[in-house]
C-alpha cells in the first residue's frame, strides 16, 4: 500500500507543472539572474593605490612632519597607499585633476588644503589621511605646550609606528559579498516545498478536495495515506534543491565549500522545513487551499528578505535588533547553515541550524498529526 500511494503521489507531483515551475524553474531563473547581475562585483573590493598630487610649495618644503608622514605611506611596497606626484605650481597640478590624471591635490600655504573634483572611495581615503594626520600634530601641540619635556617621548613613540591589530586567516575562503544573495535563493527554494505540503493536507481533507472526499470513503487510514504521500513530495522537493545547489555551484560558480556531505544534510533539513511548513499551514488554517498558499507566499517571503534574498545588510540589521530572529527564522536557519560551512572551521553553528531546523519540521508534523487526527466530517 505504502509504495503503491507513494509512486502515484509522486506522479502527481512531478505532473504538477505549476509546483514545479516555481520550486524548481523560478530559483533557477533567479539564479541566472544574480550570476548576470554580480559577474563583475568580486573584483569591486580590490584596493588600487590611489594618485595624489602635491604642490611643492616653501610651506610644505618647510613641514618636515608631513614630508615624513607622506614617505611613509608612499614608501616601496606591495599596496602603498599613495603615489605622490610634485607640482611645482598650483596650475600644473589643477590641470592634472581636471585631466584625471590625479584623484586630488594637496596645497599646503596658512593651512593645509585638499583639493577634489568629485566624492568618491579615493577621495575619502585622502581626506582621511589629513585628518588624521592634523588631529595627530594638533594633539601633540598641545601635550608639548603643556609639558616641553615630553616631546623626546613622544617623538619615540610616533617614530615606533606600533600596529595593535594583527591579520589572522581563521579560514582559506574569502569574503564574498554576493554569498548572501544565494544562500537567501536556496532558504527560499526550501520554504517554497510548503506548496507541496498544503496540497498534501488539502489531497486528504474531504471538505477541500474531491480527492479528499474519496480518501475519506476508503478503507485505509488518512494518516497513512498522508506519510506516503509526503515522503514522495519530500523527495521531489529535496532533488529540486540539489538541482539548485548543482547550478548554483557548477554553472554559477558559487563557492559552497568542499564539504559535500554537510550541504547534503542542510539541503535535506531546509527541505523538510518547507514542506513540514506547509503541511503545518494546510492542517491550521480552515480555509480554502488558495488562501492558504496566499499565507505560504506572504511569510516564505517576509523569511526570505529577512535573511537577505533582497539585501544582505537586512539580514545584518534584523538580527542585529532582535537577536532571537536567528533562531526562530526558518530562512535564517537555512542560510545561516551554508554560511557556517563556508566561513567556519568549527561546526558547532552549523550543527545548531540544522538541528533547529529538524526540529521545528518534527514540531510541525505533530501539530499536523493533532489536528487532522481529529479531524470528522457528518457529511461528505
Amino acid at each position: 500500500m505504502f509504495w503503491h500511494i507513494f509512486t502515484y503521489r509522486l506522479k502527481c507531483t512531478v505532473r504538477d507543472v505549476q509546483t514545479l515551475f516555481w520550486t524548481l524553474a523560478f530559483p533557477i531563473i533567479m539564479a541566472t539572474l544574480f550570476g548576470m547581475a554580480f559577474v563583475n562585483l568580486a573584483g569591486l573590493d580590490v584596493f588600487e593605490t590611489v594618485n595624489i598630487g602635491v604642490v611643492n610649495t616653501d610651506q610644505y618644503k618647510a613641514d618636515t612632519a608631513l614630508n615624513s608622514h607622506m614617505d611613509s605611506v608612499t614608501a616601496d611596497s606591495d599596496d602603498p597607499l599613495f603615489h605622490v606626484t610634485m607640482y611645482e605650481d598650483e596650475a600644473s597640478a589643477k590641470t592634472a585633476l581636471t585631466e584625471s590624471t590625479i584623484a586630488g591635490y594637496i596645497l599646503e600655504t596658512d593651512d593645509i588644503h585638499l583639493y577634489i573634483r568629485s566624492s568618491g572611495i579615493n577621495q575619502t581615503i585622502m581626506k582621511g589621511f589629513l585628518d588624521w594626520y592634523q588631529q595627530t600634530l594638533s594633539s601633540v601641540e598641545n601635550i608639548i605646550k603643556d609639558d616641553p619635556s615630553a616631546a623626546m617621548g613622544i617623538s619615540d613613540i610616533l617614530s615606533e609606528n606600533v600596529t595593535y591589530i594583527e591579520d589572522a586567516e581563521t579560514n582559506t575562503n574569502k569574503p564574498n559579498m554576493t554569498l548572501a544573495y544565494y544562500y537567501g535563493l536556496i532558504a527560499m527554494t526550501c520554504l517554497y516545498g510548503a506548496f507541496m505540503g498544503v496540497k498534501e493536507v488539502s489531497a486528504i481533507q474531504a471538505n477541500q478536495s474531491p480527492q479528499g472526499a474519496r480518501l475519506g470513503l476508503a478503507p485505509v487510514h488518512k494518516l497513512k495515506v498522508f506519510f506516503s504521500s509526503l515522503c514522495s513530495v519530500t523527495l521531489v522537493q529535496y532533488i529540486s534543491i540539489l538541482l539548485l545547489v548543482g547550478y548554483l555551484a557548477f554553472v554559477i560558480k558559487v563557492d559552497f565549500g568542499n564539504q559535500l556531505g554537510y550541504i547534503l544534510l542542510a539541503s535535506f533539513a531546509g527541505c523538510c522545513m518547507g514542506v513540514s511548513f506547509g503541511a503545518f499551514i494546510g492542517a491550521v488554517l480552515k480555509c480554502g487551499e488558495g488562501l492558504k498558499t496566499g499565507v505560504v507566499i506572504s511569510l516564505s517571503m517576509i523569511m526570505s528578505y529577512l535573511s537577505g534574498l533582497m539585501s544582505a545588510q537586512v539580514k545584518y540589521q534584523a538580527v542585529k535588533s532582535l537577536p532571537i530572529l536567528a533562531y526562530i527564522n526558518p530562512g535564517n536557519l537555512i542560510a545561516d547553515a551554508f554560511y557556517s560551512l563556508y566561513y567556519y572551521n568549527t561546526y558547532e553553528r552549523y550543527f545548531l541550524n540544522v538541528i533547529l531546523l529538524f526540529a521545528f519540521s518534527v514540531v510541525f508534523y505533530l501539530v499536523v498529526y493533532f489536528v487532522m487526527r481529529r479531524q470528522q466530517y457528518e457529511s461528505i
